[in-house]
């Protein structure tokens, strides 16, 4: 059985808790460790390590990213004032067939960001959601599917395909619970810091 990432219950040495958080982007090569450390956010992912200072943190971006294995996926985009990204996952690839959910101590994990963050002063820019623009595409792409799922039904009832029509029904109620939690989760959106958007949580 995989050995698990996580070792939150770590004290530093004049006794404060430390916060860690782990996650494999893939199967090859070393998992992307993060820390909250007084000095900021240490990480440490495909042979780079750095700190950075809370109050250096420019953004974060909260997102759920659902993949075909794995429909619990959520997504933090940190940016540094120089432009510099990190990407933390809610879940981490343990085999070629398993990405595991690591929804409780992701939460915890950016939740205890925040709270460092806004101890520190930081004045950076919270986000929730897709972008406007990629969201107003991922509406339109939606509104197309649905006139076009409509014209497929109401001819399949003009014609007498009653197996093709009940298909079109399921497949919609399917499409619509799939795709339209995704839409919906990832409305843009600003938030503050007492309160994060649960639904960009696990």
């Amino acid at each position: 059985m995989p050995k698990p990432l996580q070792d939150q219950a770590t004290i530093s040495a004049d006794g404060a808790p430390v916060s860690r958080y782990a996650y494999k982007a893939s199967l090859i090569g070393a998992a992307h460790r993060f820390e909250l450390t007084d000095h900021g956010l240490s990480w440490h992912l495909s042979g780079r390590s750095g700190t950075w200072p809370y109050a250096a943190i420019a953004a974060i971006r909260l997102s759920y990213r659902p993949v075909w294995m794995q429909s619990r996926r959520f997504r933090a985009d940190i940016e540094h004032v120089d432009g510099s990204r990190l990407a933390i996952l809610s879940t981490s690839w343990q085999t070629a067939a398993l990405m595991a959910p690591q929804g409780r101590d992701y939460s915890a994990f950016i939740t205890q960001l925040h709270g460092r963050m806004r101890e520190a002063g930081s004045n950076a820019a919270l986000s929730g959601g897709l972008g406007p623009r990629t969201y107003a595409a991922a509406l339109a792409l939606l509104s197309l599917v649905a006139i076009a799922m409509s014209g497929l039904f109401v001819r399949a009832l003009t014609t007498g395909e009653w197996p093709g029509a009940l298909f079109l029904v399921g497949f919609a109620a399917l499409f619509a619970w799939q795709v339209g939690g995704f839409v919906r989760r990832n409305r843009p959106r600003a938030y503050t810091y007492d309160d994060l958007p649960a639904a960009l949580l696990p």
